[in-house]
């Protein structure tokens, strides 16, 4: 079925304002601007942001929807794939976000933007484990953009969390995916959105 609605979540720190999201967003204007496209900013607290999500697209036809995650992103694109049984693009996905972002509790800069500023709460961190899923429920639904040079997360336990899913496992690269552009007719045929 056609994709008719697509959701993009960018990663912790990060915004709509990122490359990625950027061009993600040209690409939907430019060549499908009948289809409902969303990139919300995502609040720090994953619950709100869960909450949040689940709102914005309770209208939304799952069979004809998908999402598109960047780093924390993919984290939150997995629930929602898991949750509403569409295809989701995890763009370098963390896998264990509560254990990755125990270090940065505290008062965080936005990427985008240095002068905004949030806190990211010890409570935040219990948050993130009730939003982990064990294996997935259908790995074809699935398609993950793995840098090797990934400086943040492990490639191994990136792949290793997606047993079965497509895979584009990318020698060298970066966190940011900056090659990302490049990557961007394959990551939307996935999604009948080229």
């Amino acid at each position: 079925m056609p994709t008719t609605h697509l959701l993009y979540l960018h990663g912790f720190r990060s915004s709509p304002q990122s490359t990625k999201a950027r061009q993600v967003t040209a690409w939907m204007r430019s060549r499908h601007p009948d289809i409902t496209w969303w990139c919300p900013q995502l609040p720090p607290s994953p619950r709100e942001a869960m909450q949040m999500l689940a709102d914005g697209i309770a209208d939304w036809p799952w069979g004809s929807m998908a999402v598109v995650g960047s780093s924390l992103g993919g984290f939150y694109a997995t629930h929602v794939a898991e949750t509403c049984g569409c295809k989701a693009v995890l763009l370098n996905p963390a896998v264990n976000p509560a254990r990755d972002l125990a270090k940065y509790i505290g008062e965080q800069t936005a990427w985008n933007n240095p002068d905004e500023r949030f806190f990211f709460e010890p409570r935040f961190i219990d948050e993130l484990h009730a939003f982990t899923h064990g294996p997935v429920a259908c790995p074809a639904n699935y398609f993950a953009m793995i840098a090797k040079g990934d400086e943040v997360l492990d490639w191994r336990e990136m792949t290793g969390r997606y047993p079965g899913a497509r895979i584009k496992l990318l020698e060298g690269g970066d966190h940011a995916l900056s090659d990302f552009e490049r990557h961007l007719p394959e990551v939307m045929n996935f999604m009948s959105l080229a």
